[in-house]
């Protein structure tokens, strides 16, 4: 009878060894496409870039648009038509600079929780044998 008792022990330790195999093979593959996440971050933070670029010269050429109807009504409001452009523009500037770094800072890590639950399942295996 002794043999039979530690047969099916060692079949739940086999069984727990393949569960942690698998599990662990899993956590790979997901700090794996994490990593690949990551990198498509860091490309779309460059893309990113390059539209800011594309903003500022537009932005370059509202000033200047800007600037030519100042120069419509130099002799009448002159410093009123260039006070309201600016209190326009930078007001437009801190509420676009305000959102956007508060979105950047909302932003969780890709697959945090589930790596985190598959890290704690791992942990329950070892712990059952």
């Amino acid at each position: 009878m002794e043999p039979s008792t530690s047969e099916p022990k060692g079949i739940l330790v086999a069984l727990s060894g393949l569960g942690e195999n698998l599990i662990g093979a899993l956590n790979d593959r997901v700090e794996l496409l994490s990593l690949d996440l990551h990198e498509e971050k860091c490309r779309l933070i460059r893309i990113f870039i390059w539209i800011s670029a594309i903003v500022f010269t537009g932005m370059l050429a509202i000033l200047f648009a800007s600037i030519t109807v100042v120069y419509f009504f130099w002799d009448s409001a002159r410093l009123t038509a260039l006070g309201g452009f600016a209190l326009l523009y930078v007001g437009a500037f801190a509420a676009i600079l305000i959102g956007f770094r508060r979105h950047l800072a909302t932003q969780p890590t890709p697959f945090a929780a589930s790596l985190r639950e598959l890290n704690t399942d791992r942990a329950c295996f070892r712990s059952e044998t």
